[in-house]
């Protein structure tokens, strides 16, 4: 007989005796387990004592978590988080410096359980901790210790970041000003920091007048990528939380400082591989960077400034050479058709007060700066783009103007120019790292991708709207290469004429218009569920392999493994915390917490790309008996079927297959024609 599901087999360890099998029963109070289990060792005043996991977390058991416990669990009889809050609270005040710090590096392990944790802060042990800062008596690993604590401590939420003083930060800003430094202290320090600009308004006002960008640069250009990426993660912070008068302001400083050079020389084409919470750093950089743009985006043109108004005469000045003329300079009706002529060369949907066209938003005055900027960087092409469209037939010219502004709307949309930065996306592009006006560049480069592609599609005015959809497939398929600078995007651009648009759609058509007859849908049919369990099984290998994931605490900073993987008999999950990102599989006895996935329990999974999250959740899906419907299934499923198919149907090349099966002759007249044998 089954164990009843409220009884929980588990081994529990005392120091000096040895280990107790028991049985616990999950209806009984918690306290009375610790009593029963201390008077099966003869240990009095139960009340001190606790539970606690056997394993690298060390976490406490309460009333609240004891539904984790797993059969097999191994768990050790300990002191009570409030008595080993006290001691250690003494402990760290010792005179003692070898105690103190063999005290501060327990405290820096325990710290990371918010059931002690919740007793340490109630004896204002943080206060304690920030006035040991403060007092600047400490250094080296004792700080680090100290540091950690710290951080580990906050991360639990408990306690309000606005609660601290400023001599607290003026100290913490003092370590990450210093040139030379302890790696661990700079690393805890930023940390800090980061998490107190996110987290207090008051308190970003106070780290930014105490942290300036040119003394993190530094720590941009030394070789340890965990510093170089606390750094840009406190200038995302103060990025982020500056308020939208200041932003431009922090940008141009950002380009005195030469941050961007910076970045790309020490990290993105250093020789070391970017991680993923790196890659997410840049992504949210990239992204605060291109909101930049969001108010010039959202800006509507207004026809009777002149100030405005001179950007379209400039425009119009550069691309047929002409001055403008002074307001005595032949009549009034000559002049206003001169300027009507000319927007229309330019492509201006209004011809007459082409100022019109700038009033939608988006891309509102955002388009306007774009095509000031090809004028004035790019004239040739710029010149050559209006005069070539010029000189077409009204129906084939590619209009400048009105293409600017939707390429321009466009490319906002696939920036996503004005939406705050997700939370863990690491898709960042390298290429607009490579110049300092890289939106403006990615516009130059597009607008000429978008006139190559007119002519070569020969289009009218009437498929406008087609030209750009091919142009926004174009500029996709390129930027999903990765390219490295935007050189190799402009070389990816012409490696994408229309004609292999054509090629790549047609051949996507294909794969899935060729299997279209009544006998080759059968046949796929009957096809499908070997390839759906060929899927499956993959999934499931996959859950067994393991992955690492990473943990978001209250900073938003994954800085926690843990690692989970399926046992080979696809009962259950194993899994536990790692100190670090493994590099290859984490054997199954070194992960200590189980669970069976058909429980009432759950885990969170934070994948680390959307790869891995279509596998973990078709696998999880496959487990429960569920549809597997993620993105990466439907592509899976696609590619080999069309293999599968193309493979049987090889012996039927160039041979058409009928839509229905031919039909069955009558029976003949007669059956004279039939030999008979005997």
């Amino acid at each position: 007989m089954p164990p009843p599901a409220d009884i929980v087999k588990v081994a529990i360890e005392w120091p000096g005796a040895f280990p107790k099998l028991m049985e616990i029963d999950q209806k009984k109070p918690l306290s009375s387990i610790i009593k029963e289990v201390c008077e099966g060792w003869s240990l009095g005043n139960h009340e001190i004592f606790a539970l606690q996991h056997a394993d690298v977390t060390n976490f406490y058991i309460t009333e609240k978590n004891r539904n984790e416990i797993k059969n097999g669990a191994i768990l050790r009889l300990t002191a009570s988080p409030a008595q080993t809050a006290q001691q250690l609270h003494e402990r760290i005040q010792s005179s003692s410096m070898d105690a103190k710090l063999e005290a501060l590096k327990d405290l820096a392990n325990s710290s990371r359980d918010i059931t002690f944790a919740q007793e340490f802060i109630n004896l204002d042990g943080i206060s304690l901790l920030t006035q040991m800062v403060e007092s600047g008596t400490d250094f080296g690993d004792m700080l680090s210790f100290t540091l950690t604590a710290f951080v580990e401590l906050m991360d639990h939420g408990i306690v309000s970041w606005d609660t601290f003083s400023l001599a607290f930060i003026k100290k913490i800003a003092s370590y990450v000003n210093k040139s030379a430094m302890d790696v661990a202290v700079l690393q805890r320090s930023l940390a800090i920091l980061e998490s107190m600009v996110l987290n207090s308004h008051d308190l970003y006002q106070k780290v930014a007048q105490e942290i300036t960008i040119g003394q993190l640069i530094p720590h941009l250009q030394g070789v340890d990528q965990d510093i170089q990426t606390y750094t840009i993660a406190v200038i995302n912070a103060l990025f982020l939380k500056a308020p939208e008068e200041k932003r431009q302001e922090m940008a141009n400083i950002l380009a005195q400082k030469e941050l961007r050079g910076i970045i790309l020389s020490n990290v993105i084409r250093s020789n070391r591989s970017i991680n993923s919470e790196m890659a997410h750093q840049l992504y949210v950089l990239q992204v605060l960077t291109f909101n930049l743009l969001e108010d010039r985006m959202r800006t509507k043109m207004d026809p009777q400034d002149q100030a405005q108004r001179d950007i379209i005469f400039e425009l119009r000045r550069i691309a047929f050479d002409v001055e403008c003329e002074p307001n005595n300079s032949g009549s009034i009706e000559k002049r206003k058709s001169m300027y009507t002529r000319d927007y229309k060369k330019l492509g201006f949907i209004n011809h007459v007060n082409p100022a019109v066209d700038f009033t939608q938003i988006p891309p509102g005055m955002l388009a306007l700066d774009n095509m000031l900027y090809f004028a004035k960087h790019q004239q040739d092409a710029y010149i050559r783009i209006v005069l070539e469209n010029s000189s077409r037939e009204d129906k084939h010219e590619c209009p400048f103007g009105r293409s600017s502004i939707e390429l321009t709307k466009m490319l906002c949309e696939i920036l996503k120019v004005g939406e705050l930065p997700s939370e863990t996306c690491p898709d960042f592009h390298p290429m607009f790292f490579t110049h300092d006006r890289s939106f403006e560049e990615f516009f130059c480069i597009c607008i000429q991708l978008l006139n190559k592609t007119w002519k070569e599609m020969r289009a009218t005015s009437e498929d406008f709207n087609k030209v750009m959809q091919v142009v926004k497939d174009q500029i996709m398929r390129a930027l999903n290469t990765k390219p490295n600078s935007l050189d190799q995007f402009k070389s990816k651009l012409q490696n994408l004429s229309y004609t292999e648009i054509l090629k790549i759609r047609q051949s996507e058509r294909m794969n899935q218009e060729d299997f279209q007859s009544r006998p080759i849908l059968e046949l796929r049919e009957k096809i499908l569920p070997e390839i759906m369990e060929l899927i499956k099984q993959q999934r499931l290998n996959r859950l067994c392999e393991g992955t690492c994931f990473r943990k978001i605490s209250s900073r938003r900073r994954q800085d926690k493994f843990w690692y989970c993987r399926l046992s080979p008999n696809h009962k259950v999950l194993h899994y536990g915390d790692l100190e670090e990102n493994p590099q290859g599989e984490v054997p199954h006895d070194s992960l200590q917490e189980k669970f069976l996935y058909e429980s009432d329990e759950y885990l969170n999974f934070i994948a680390p790309d959307k790869h891995e999250y279509c596998v973990w959740t078709d696998g999880l899906n496959a487990l429960l008996g569920k549809e597997m419907a993620s993105e990466l299934t439907k592509s899976d499923l696609d590619t080999l079927l069309s293999m599968e198919m193309k493979l049987r149907l090889l012996d039927l090349e160039n041979i058409q297959i009928p839509e229905v099966p031919p039909p069955i002759p009558k029976e003949p007249s007669n059956y004279d024609f039939v030999y008979n044998c005997k």
